[in-house]
């Protein structure tokens, strides 16, 4: 019999509503793990030593160190000092933390019910624009660009089991390696006036020089033909070819590495011992053999642009695990805990602490501050280096006493989640 309006309604349970998924909302000081906070800031603090170079000297100076004659004294020994301790190492930990951080990024929002994707490529996307007003306006070794672009690929493989994460991304750091090496051995066969191209890039002439230290010495606008240059070339040609590949497979790693608990901290610890020794035992005969080879053929073109800088590509991963290792240890066992509380809040404002260097040491080197360009030596860097890293280990956990995030921190949260965030803290 057909049901009528004034039948019963039928015995159903009502329809219980669903809880509201949680708005999305910035890492807080609670959830965040201590040894990738620590590890970024070994990082950051760390890329100086070799991006000092590329602020203070000719960009050629930076991958020939025999641009003004093979280096002697403290010259050499400075020299022999940040290739062994810092040329890649640093770079090498900040692109695998990148990855890291992407993993955590869309790990948390997933585990609060939301979809990550959207924004994590907002968040991408900004800081995309960021690093290109970082390129253009201030300093053409900005990293941020090509790290948007391989974070906004290498999200899409966060999912995969941790060996395919290490398998692909191995094979990805392999790649710059081959397209070198397949460069080295057509030399033989490329025309004059390509070899000569070359030359002129690894040691350009004295015309080239005096206009490159005219510019950087000379007032913003005057930088800006050069500058643009050069940043153009990182964001082409050093992207595709080299960071493209290297950082992109770093990030995979990170991401490998953080489901297996090795970047957290909680592996045995034997495995970081294990990590240590092996790291150096590997990496620096690599590094010292790469050294000889290169005096050995007079710092020339092509063979230390393509071969001679082989040794050291391999050899700072090696390195650069071992480091990883060392911060591990260091917090597993609660270590120098003053020194990990002032890395870890280096850590949390890497951001802040990477454009502030940019901005630091421009007013130091470029014409429109103190124009120091190319008139310092190895150990005034340092020394420059030193009090750098004085003033972020200071300022950082003084700032985060007083701040939730630091302030670029809190504008790309701001604008990645499109909602100005809290910054400052509550008292009590």
């Amino acid at each position: 019999m057909r049901a009528t309006t004034d039948d019963p309604a039928p015995d159903t349970p009502e329809p219980v509503p669903e809880p509201p998924k949680p708005h999305p909302h910035p890492i807080t000081g609670a959830e965040r793990i201590e040894a990738l906070d620590v590890l970024r800031g070994v990082a950051v603090l760390g890329i100086l030593l070799m991006n000092v170079q590329s602020f203070g000297s000719l960009n050629s100076a930076y991958m020939n160190p025999a641009l003004k004659g093979v280096p002697g004294g403290s010259e050499l020994w400075l020299w022999i000092t940040t290739h062994v301790l810092a040329d890649t190492k640093f770079i090498t930990l900040f692109s695998f933390m990148f990855g890291v951080g992407i993993a955590v990024f869309a790990d948390r929002l997933a585990a609060r019910g939301r979809k990550p994707a959207g924004l994590h490529y907002r968040r991408m996307g900004w800081l995309w624009l960021i690093g290109m007003l970082h390129g253009y306006l201030l300093w053409y070794g900005d990293i941020l660009v090509s790290y948007a672009v391989c974070g906004a690929v290498v999200y899409l493989l966060r999912r995969l089991r941790p060996r395919w994460l290490l398998l692909i991304g191995s094979v990805m750091i392999v790649v710059p390696s081959l397209g070198m090496a397949g460069f080295a051995a057509a030399v033989p066969h490329l025309p004059p006036e390509a070899l000569e191209g070359m030359a002129e890039g690894w040691t350009p002439g004295e015309s080239a020089i005096a206009d490159e230290i005219a510019a950087m010495r000379g007032g913003w606008l005057d930088q800006m033909p050069h500058r643009a240059l050069h940043t153009l070339m990182m964001q082409t040609v050093v992207h595709l070819f080299f960071v493209a590949w290297r950082s992109g497979g770093l990030m995979l790693i990170g991401m490998a590495a953080l489901k297996t608990d090795v970047i957290t901290a909680a592996r045995s610890r034997r495995f970081y011992v294990t990590m240590l020794v092996v790291g150096l035992v590997v990496g620096l005969p690599l590094i010292a053999v790469g050294i000889v080879q290169n005096y050995q053929h007079g710092w020339e073109a092509p063979y230390s642009m393509l071969t001679g800088m082989q040794f050291n590509y391999w050899g700072s991963l090696g390195v650069a695990a071992a480091y990883l290792a060392i911060v591990m240890l260091m917090v597993r066992s609660r270590a120098l805990p003053a020194l990990r509380a002032r890395l870890t809040a280096v850590g949390r404002l890497a951001f802040s602490n990477y454009l502030g260097q940019t901005l630091i040491c421009t007013t130091i080197f470029y014409g429109h501050g103190l124009g120091l360009f190319a008139r310092t030596e190895r150990w005034h860097d340092l020394l420059i280096v030193l009090a750098v890293w004085a003033v972020q280990l200071v300022v950082s956990p003084w700032w985060l006493a007083r701040f939730r995030f630091g302030p670029m921190e809190w504008a790309w949260r701001s604008l990645t989640y499109w909602e100005r965030q809290p910054l400052r803290r509550v008292a009590g």
